[in-house]
């Protein structure tokens, strides 16, 4: 018998606990790989605010601005404290990805599937995380954490060339210029956790590529039959409450994810001008 796909979705984005979203996640990606899957439309669609999902991530949100983010790792503290950040993005992920296959519907079967495989992977990333932070005698829960990433899900729910240009192509690619600072910050660790987080970051780094390059994939998808859609850089600006570009691009990374040198100088001079353009206004 085959199941309801965008009725069980949504009752894997009601879950109360992460151990719940593995645990139907298995059996639903196992389905779906399978066949098994109706996809018959479900009476309606829960708005993002209204998923249960949302308020598992953490109970403990504050403003991206606020969180103050340790300038060294030479404490455990210190350590956990910028693992359960990468955490709260990977958790943050998995519902990010869920939410576009439950939201965006009569897409094609390929959208469903590319989808669902980021879910798998972020799923694998938070585990991983999960056994760093407990190897600190720590769990994801224990720090403050920001909501950027859910505030972006929900200005998006409307359009796909939206949340597929400013979620998956911007926000996941911003990770990929954070990856290796992050990373590089981390190493200067004395614990002997070193090697594993490397390896766990070369894991994320590697698989969010892929992501981006999905991202780019049905940002085009979603583009191509609309007159009046904009480059990706008018969508930075259209959405300039949410930062799209770390302030180092990584590069290689970008390229191989599916920007273009020019998208990427042209992203490199729209922020270095609103960063200038901030400066002159904090002056003032």
């Amino acid at each position: 018998m085959k199941k309801m796909f965008f009725e069980t979705l949504e009752d894997i984005l009601q879950s109360t606990s992460f151990a719940q979203i593995r645990e139907k996640f298995t059996h639903f990606y196992d389905d779906f790989r399978c066949g098994r899957m109706d996809f018959a439309p479900s009476i309606c669609v829960c708005p993002t605010g209204k998923l249960q999902s949302l308020s598992i991530m953490c109970d403990k949100h504050t403003p991206a601005l606020k969180i103050r983010r340790p300038n060294h790792v030479k404490s455990k503290l210190a350590l956990a404290k910028i693992l359960h950040s990468v955490a709260h993005i990977e958790s943050s992920a998995i519902v990010l990805a869920l939410d576009a296959c439950y939201r965006f519907r009569d897409m094609p079967m390929e959208f469903y599937a590319d989808w669902l495989s980021v879910a798998d992977e972020e799923i694998r990333h938070f585990g991983l995380l999960e056994e760093l932070l407990a190897e600190l005698d720590c769990a994801y829960g224990d720090f403050l954490v920001h909501n950027t990433l859910f505030e972006a899900m929900e200005a998006t729910q409307t359009s796909l060339e939206w949340r597929m240009g400013v979620v998956h192509r911007g926000l996941e690619a911003k990770g990929l210029d954070a990856n290796p600072f992050v990373l590089g910050k981390l190493m200067q660790t004395p614990f002997s956790l070193k090697p594993k987080i490397q390896e766990v970051f070369r894991i994320i780094l590697r698989d969010e590529v892929g992501h981006v390059q999905k991202g780019d994939k049905w940002w085009h998808y979603a583009r191509k039959d609309l007159s009046n859609s904009h480059s990706f850089v008018a969508l930075c600006e259209q959405f300039e409450a949410f930062s799209l570009a770390g302030k180092i691009l990584n590069i290689p990374a970008r390229l191989q994810a599916g920007f273009s040198m020019q998208e990427i100088e042209a992203l490199r001079d729209f922020y270095a001008k609103k960063h200038k353009k901030m400066q002159t206004r904090g002056k003032n």
